[in-house]
């Protein structure tokens, strides 16, 4: 074993992340974390320089959902934390690995009313799985070696480090730990035995796809053991292509606000195998009013309790491990009503085909959906912001591979696109990534263009205009039947994009859009795409979906 290296606690510090992998960290230096940056300059580390904190907070959010490290994020003290703090709740609710670094005043000023000090450990204890504070020098080490070790363990979440500025720069003899992670257990033979006696009652099984399948890269057992038992597979929002649209056993994606055509097959069933589902994006009683429904849980970690998620039967351990157990074990399951699949799919497969072939302008969401589907490769990745955009989205965009849609579904926060888009980039550098959002959401973390273009870090960003904050435009039709304060004016997008470097192209006319998408698909820059909108599909839709009956 190597002997102990002295340095100051931020060189160590950088020195531990380093042997945890870390190849990127985003931020902005500050007063109290110059020896951590001055630190980052004498390692492999490439430092992206962000705009806003909030920026470096998503761009870590989303590169560590891709690449299943920890992304890491870097502020100082006081307002640099509190702007960190809304990347790292979307990592901790949608369960994507976050390591936060912080800098905090010295120990000698911190127990007292002091310049920007707040107390940190009180601001990111709600919003992650850990935080801690080197207080002392032999800490650090042990210190960075459980957040990262909290944050990258089922479930991933969000972890925060605390660095005081006078113990940054305290001498220190000691070296980064060894590098471990829990692994799985096998799945209880018992509880494989009892799930399959299940499965060989039933009368309507269904399987609900969450997203921890594709954490755990399980999408191919899913597969397997939806073809061994031919079961019908629906996936929530987050848990979109970690079972591919195309195939024959492909439901569809439930989660919209309004009860929609996937939904009907869980009004049917009478089981249902939650696979790697997180119940904070999609609570049962959605899905499950009455209770009433057998449940089998299958994760790596223990169900919520949740008086709508009564399990008959849970399964911890690998996923894959589990999904292959049961599927060998238990009896091939009653066919599935193939006729109520077929109509689900059928009436969302026509929204689709008959939006790519709507020449309306500005355009209705379903034609905005069917150009970007066609732009798209299978493995490239699509980015939705929270709006009304990402309802057209989730329900009709449909996915062939696990984490090529991207959608924030536990915190649901808009404005996290555009910088996560870069991090998806870096996470993934050889697929195309595309950021989609509202207006509304492109004004909030719009200056991180001058970021990617600093960092030649190429993607295309679509905004859907409509001039107002659309999917509470929609709500407030269905609860108050009145807008209220929703409306307000954008700057010329395409100006704006010019300012910044980039390519700006304005849509005025529905069949520009495709090109345009693939055009800018194909170039080495970033591309800002002002697309308008026509919203009056919503309530057109919410009154369809209003008049569905059972039979379809």
């Amino acid at each position: 074993m190597a002997a102990p290296q002295t340095h100051n606690v931020a060189q160590l510090l950088v020195a531990c992340i380093e042997a945890e992998g870390v190849e990127y960290v985003f931020g902005i230096p500050g007063e109290e974390n110059v020896h951590l940056v001055d630190a980052l300059l004498d390692s492999g580390i490439r430092f992206i320089l962000t705009r806003h904190e909030q920026g470096a907070s998503f761009m870590a959010d989303i590169y560590g959902k891709l690449s299943g490290r920890a992304g890491v994020c870097l502020a100082t003290l006081g307002p640099g934390a509190i702007n960190l703090c809304l990347g790292t709740a979307d990592a901790q609710l949608d369960s994507h690995p976050l390591v936060a670094l912080v800098a905090q005043a010295g120990l000698d000023r911190s127990f007292k009313e002091s310049h920007q000090v707040v107390d940190l450990e009180a601001l990111f204890r709600p919003i992650t799985k850990w935080v801690g504070t080197v207080s002392v020098p032999e800490a650090v080490a042990e210190i960075t070696r459980k957040a990262f070790k909290l944050a990258q363990s089922e479930r991933p979440g969000a972890t925060a480090v605390v660095l005081p500025e006078d113990i940054a720069v305290a001498p220190v003899d000691d070296r980064p730990l060894a590098i471990n992670q829990p692994h799985d257990t096998d799945p209880s033979p018992g509880q494989i035995k009892r799930a399959a006696a299940l499965l060989g009652r039933c009368k309507y099984p269904i399987v609900l796809a969450g997203p921890g399948v594709a954490r755990d890269s399980a999408s191919g057992a899913l597969r397997r053991f939806a073809e061994a038992l031919d079961l019908p597979v629906a996936t929530t929002f987050a848990g979109k292509g970690c079972f591919p649209d195309d195939h024959a056993n492909a439901l569809g994606t439930v989660g919209f606000m309004q009860h929609d055509y996937v939904n009907f097959g869980f009004d049917a069933a009478d089981l249902v195998i939650a696979v790697g589902y997180d119940l904070i994006e999609y609570a049962p009683t959605r899905w499950n009013p009455r209770a009433d429904k057998t449940i089998i849980h299958i994760h790596r970690t223990p169900a919520e309790v949740d008086a709508n998620y009564q399990l008959a039967v849970g399964i911890q351990g690998g996923i894959a491990a589990s999904l292959d157990a049961l599927a060998a074990a238990a009896p091939r399951c009653p066919t599935a009503d193939r006729n109520a699949i077929e109509r689900a799919k059928h009436l969302l497969r026509n929204e689709l085909v008959r939006g790519a072939g709507d020449g309306a302008f500005p355009l209705k969401p379903q034609r905005i959906v069917a150009d970007i589907r066609a732009a798209m490769g299978r493995e490239d990745i699509v980015l939705c912001d929270t709006g009304a955009l990402k309802m057209w989205m989730a329900r009709l965009y449909p996915c062939y591979a696990p984490n090529t849609c991207l959608i924030s579904n536990g915190l649901a926060t808009m404005g996290f696109s555009l910088p996560g888009a870069l991090g998806a980039k870096l996470a993934a550098p050889q697929r195309r990534v595309l950021a989609t959002m509202g207006d509304g959401s492109f004004l909030m973390n719009s200056q991180e263009l001058e970021t990617a273009m600093r960092e030649k870090i190429a993607f295309v960003v679509l905004i859907w205009t409509d001039g107002e904050y659309g999917l509470i435009h929609w709500k407030q039709q269905l609860e108050t039947g009145r807008p209220a304060h929703i409306a307000f004016t954008n700057p010329d997008f395409i100006s704006q994009a010019e300012s910044y470097g980039c390519r700006g192209v304005r849509i005025t006319a529905a069949g520009q859009l495709l090109p345009a998408l693939r055009e800018a698909l194909a170039l080495d820059t970033v591309t800002i795409i002002d697309c308008p909108v026509d919203y009056r599909e919503n309530a057109s839709l919410t009154e369809r979906l209003g008049k569905l009956t059972a039979a379809l």
